[in-house]
């Protein structure tokens, strides 16, 4: 028989172990919404398309849209209407990327990182996410 209190210990830890996952990408999404603020018409300039961010192990926090299609530019938490690129990747791979610890290209061939759309528009990201840094 399993230990009720060790039972409930052990989900408060992987409660908050999963809200700490998501705060690393967060920190890279406030980056990247700052960046769009500031220098949105250049962004969309380099751009030219609605990238969809998901963070695959933080849920619905792990769901970012970033509009450089249109205007000057926009960020948006959660999903987007109609994004032309859609980025799936583990919260730790994506936090190495955006450090520039992990290529994009190698990434991608080793399936921790999945696009679906318009692949091309994915190399665009690496650039972007410089600029946010």
């Amino acid at each position: 028989a399993q230990d009720p209190a060790l039972v409930l210990r052990f989900s408060c830890l992987a409660e908050n172990l999963a809200k700490h996952i998501a705060i690393m990408s967060k920190a890279i999404f406030d980056q990247i919404e700052a960046a769009v603020k500031s220098k949105g018409a250049e962004l969309v300039k380099m751009g030219g398309a609605v990238f969809q961010l998901v963070i695959s192990d933080a849920g619905e926090d792990g769901k970012f849209c970033i509009d450089l299609k249109n205007g000057s530019g926009a960020t948006k938490s959660g999903e987007g209407d109609k994004p032309d690129v859609t980025i799936t990747m583990a919260d730790a791979d994506f936090v190495a990327m955006s450090q520039g610890k992990l290529d994009g290209m190698q990434a991608f061939m080793s399936g921790k990182l999945k696009i679906s759309g318009n692949m091309m528009l994915a190399q665009k990201l690496g650039p972007i996410l410089e600029s946010a840094r």
